[in-house]
């Protein structure tokens, strides 16, 4: 699984974070990255409900 956030895009929401927070966390700007560990929760379900709960669309997962 591939996930990537464009954050050209990104505002910073944090549902994503809120929704999938062992994947997903917000930078010192508030806006959204990965998780240190995050290879190591590529099988949460909650990876592609984080990137739906995306306002703005800018978490991609493939």
């Amino acid at each position: 699984m591939h996930i990537d956030i464009d954050t050209d895009v990104c505002i910073g929401a944090g549902q994503c974070a809120l929704t999938a927070p062992k994947v997903f966390t917000q930078d010192d700007d508030g806006f959204s990255t990965l998780t240190p560990d995050h290879h190591d929760h590529l099988d949460d379900p909650m990876i592609r409900e984080a990137s739906r709960a995306c306002p703005v669309s800018a978490i991609t997962v493939d």
